[in-house]
């Protein structure tokens, strides 16, 4: 594509078509079993790469699992999280989520645990469903294509930054496809055995896992429809200069 092309479609329709993509994304929890072509996973890639990076560093590394490999590494995976005793041990490679939970994003956390658990009747203290529930993670939710982001583990916070805007590139891109996608963390804990299963060297750091297929619309899970909060609550604009004489 050429970059300094002209917008294909007016403005009013050009801005229906990228809202869209961006406010239709979400994080989709079963799949139907239609597969998807090689072709398309390149398309989104191929757009995807385009994302913004600090001097153009573009520090993403994509591993791409269909068939019998990504059925082979689910059950891998699967086995190892049945046991407590091994599972328990696993430490992940980075700190996704805060070491310890406060306002207002406990409270966000709480919410979509127990409004998709509530979907799917899924009791409080209910431990064994819960964890079949979180099992489903390691079957990428039974997408047809699970993804694998890794990263050089001697790069720096900022690279992290670049790699979500890749992230979200690539999720806004599936949906110009009518493709749905699930970015998964629940996979870190297991970023060594994923490594050892395919070949990852061991300069790279799992970032994450995505699954990516065309959306199950009759799964119950699927109806869940997060709330964002209003940009009244996270935005302040500064208009006036402060004053800084002595």
């Amino acid at each position: 594509m050429n970059r300094m092309m002209a917008p294909p479609l007016g403005a009013e329709a050009l801005r229906s078509a990228v809202d869209w993509a961006i406010c239709t994304r979400r994080s989709v929890r079963a799949y139907l079993p239609r597969p998807v072509a090689r072709q398309e996973i390149e398309a989104i890639l191929s757009t995807a790469r385009f994302s913004a990076s600090g001097m153009n560093m573009q520090p993403w590394h994509v591993h791409v699992l269909t068939g019998p490999a990504k059925a082979s590494l689910s059950a891998a995976i699967a086995a190892l999280d049945d046991d407590p005793r091994r599972s328990g041990e696993l430490l992940e490679p980075y700190d996704y989520y805060p070491r310890e939970w406060f306002s207002p994003y406990l409270e966000r956390r709480r919410k979509v645990g127990w409004d998709l658990y509530g979907l799917l009747g899924i009791a409080k203290g209910d431990k064994r469903r819960m964890h079949l529930q979180h099992g489903r993670n390691y079957r990428f939710f039974d997408a047809p294509v699970g993804l694998f982001f890794t990263v050089d583990r001697s790069l720096q916070e900022g690279s992290l930054l670049d790699y979500g805007m890749f992230l979200q590139s690539v999720m806004v891109a599936a949906r110009s496809l009518g493709l749905h996608t699930c970015p998964q963390a629940a996979f870190l804990k297991f970023h060594r055995q994923i490594g050892d299963l395919l070949d990852i060297p061991a300069d790279q750091m799992l970032v994450c896992g995505m699954s990516l297929g065309y959306a199950d619309e009759s799964s119950i899970e699927n109806s869940l429809v997060t709330e964002r909060e209003p940009v009244s609550t996270f935005t302040t604009f500064h208009n006036n200069a402060k004053d800084t004489r002595a």
